[in-house]
């Protein structure tokens, strides 16, 4: 079986096959860290925590880089607001965000890499790329020139000058050369944080940190570059632009995975509709493996609309499994082998279809269809096991009942044996109320916590 991955810059799947043999350099776009993370960043995380987690399933060596961007014009604008330093509230809510992802299961990333640390880097950047012509001073910073770079757009389809190019952050200098020109280096303000560097006294510009950081750590090439949808254009264009003029060398990076949009109840997330709704509060609510449930069960590139009313739905899908795990922990039914040999061949097939996770889930309902009918035990949940070494969303906890309630269920037991069911109805109920619901099979009476 042949992996394949939808490639945004080729516009189409391709065959999987990583610069040097099984080994992945794999970097995602991580947050700028002024506010709490929401559910837009939980989606692409998740999306990507289950892509990184296949691939090493599937024995390729990942190395997971993410960035964090702890200095930047939001970062500045929310720490006036706020009257506090922007590099304190930065570290303030990376430690939030680090906290926030661990509870929702995202722990497959090898290194976070904040910004700050890599000024020199992002400076040596900066030098090169006006040596090279790329690059030019004006009175706030330093700007890349867009019409040195022929191949830009490549990956958005958009063209250099487009109006809209203009926007990037708040590169909107009247004295650019190019509508789309972005900021490599921004000149020191007055109450704003700074480096004393070669090429001025000022701050690194958003897409320049990016590049000084895979350029670190990974070369001037490497295999996978992932984020959201929103940050093709222009920040991964600029991405492209900055390192394949530096550096001479194409492509900068081979495969490009893009997560879809997220909309909240048919609308758009953002501050002024109300809607935004932070990690750390849904998670309140709602089991996190609830939550990565329903990101995953939807295709990482397909648009999702996130509502309360989904995620219930969600929570009952995951439960249709959490149920099967728990007969299976006590079941001494034959395992079907030939089925599960299917089962998980056709998985593979799924996932390797550029991680068709909905079709993928869809096969193990039809799984547990046929188990709820044919019976199964050990291996069908050494089965499960494998597959959440890759999810994160089933329960596997040791489920024990106290003596008292292991005595009750075996009085209904001598009950129905005696045709006595009223009594057997009465400790039912009982049961019920304690948190136990009784199921009548052929195999006998089996049992769920609720």
């Amino acid at each position: 079986m042949v992996l394949k991955v939808y490639n945004t810059l080729k516009r189409k799947k391709e065959i999987f096959k990583p610069l040097k043999g099984k080994k992945v350099n794999l970097f995602v776009c991580g947050p700028t860290v002024y506010d709490y993370t929401h559910i837009g960043h939980a989606k692409t995380y998740i999306q990507f925590d289950i892509i990184v987690k296949y691939l090493r399933y599937k024995k390729y060596k990942v190395f997971y880089l993410q960035n964090i961007t702890d200095l930047d014009d939001k970062i500045i604008d929310r720490a006036k607001q706020l009257k506090k330093d922007p590099l304190r509230l930065a570290k303030e809510y990376e430690n939030y965000y680090y906290e926030d992802i661990k509870k929702i299961g995202v722990d497959s990333v090898n290194k976070y890499a904040r910004a700050t640390d890599f000024i020199d880097k992002i400076v040596s950047q900066v030098e090169r790329l006006m040596k090279k012509g790329y690059a030019y001073r004006i009175e706030d910073g330093i700007y890349f020139d867009l019409s040195k770079f022929k191949d830009y757009g490549k990956l958005s389809g958009k063209k250099a000058l487009e109006a809209e190019d203009a926007v990037s952050r708040i590169d909107d200098s009247v004295n650019k050369r190019n509508k789309g020109d972005f900021c490599l280096w921004k000149f020191s303000k007055e109450g704003e944080p700074s480096w004393n560097t070669k090429i001025g006294s000022g701050r690194p510009g958003w897409h320049i940190e990016d590049t000084s950081i895979t350029e670190t750590l990974f070369g001037s090439q490497y295999d996978v570059h992932g984020g959201a949808r929103d940050l093709i254009f222009p920040h991964h264009e600029a991405e492209i632009a900055q390192m394949e003029s530096v550096s001479g060398k194409k492509p900068f990076v081979k495969y490009w995975l893009h997560t879809g949009f997220l909309n909240v109840e048919g609308k758009k997330m953002s501050k002024s509709l109300g809607n935004v709704f932070n990690i750390r509060d849904i998670t309140k609510e709602y089991d996190p493996k609830v939550i990565r449930y329903f990101f995953i069960s939807n295709h990482y590139r397909m648009p999702i609309d996130f509502s309360k009313k989904l995620l219930e739905q969600s929570s009952n899908s995951l439960k249709r499994i959490n149920d099967l795990i728990i007969k299976l922990r006590t079941s001494k039914d034959k395992d079907n082998i030939k089925l599960i040999e299917k089962t998980k061949k056709l998985f593979i097939e799924a996932m390797d279809n550029d991680f068709d996770t909905p079709k993928a889930f869809a096969i193990l309902f039809d799984f547990i269809r046929e188990v709820n009918k044919k019976g199964g035990s050990k291996k069908a949940l050494e089965f499960f096991e494998e597959i959440d070494s890759i999810f994160n969303v089933l329960t596997f906890e040791d489920i024990s009942l106290d003596k008292q309630i292991t005595k009750l269920i075996e009085e209904r037991e001598k009950a129905r044996k005696k045709k006595d069911f009223k009594k057997a109805d009465e400790i039912r109920n009982e049961l019920k109320e304690k948190g136990i619901i009784l199921e009548d099979t052929k195999e006998g009476v089996r049992w769920k916590k609720v």
